[in-house]
């Protein structure tokens, strides 16, 4: 069973990782959506997907092009750009600083609780 993922968290970082799989290999917009439930996001959808490679594409981290399909109507391919590439070095970089630091404190021990203030005029 997946836990499900906060859509807010998600949004944060769904950039990231597009630019992460297309990096990897040119893809059409259903096969991220396969490929991002197969790392571990079961519960995305399309409708989360497809907004973010167009605002990809706007601001010239993507490019795209049509490729005509045996099954059904021509898919939309694309492919990471050079600002796309700076863009993933970036982020991943910022990604990984915030994560260690936010993992040791989300995973120390929780206490039944709180302790009481601190303070600071204590004589």
């Amino acid at each position: 069973m997946t836990t499900p993922h906060d859509p807010q968290m998600l949004k944060g970082v769904l950039s990231l990782l597009l630019l992460r799989l297309l990096a990897d290999r040119e893809s059409y917009g259903y096969e991220l959506v396969q490929r991002l439930r197969e790392a571990g996001l079961a519960g995305i959808a399309e409708g989360t997907v497809y907004p973010a490679l167009a605002r990809l594409e706007r601001e010239a981290r993507v490019s795209a092009r049509l490729v005509s399909s045996r099954s059904g109507p021509a898919r939309k391919y694309y492919r990471p750009t050079q600002a796309g590439y700076a863009a993933l070095a970036e982020g991943t970089t910022g990604w990984l600083s915030l994560a260690a630091v936010v993992t040791p404190v989300l995973t120390a021990a929780v206490p039944s609780q709180p302790a009481p203030p601190f303070e600071e005029d204590q004589k």
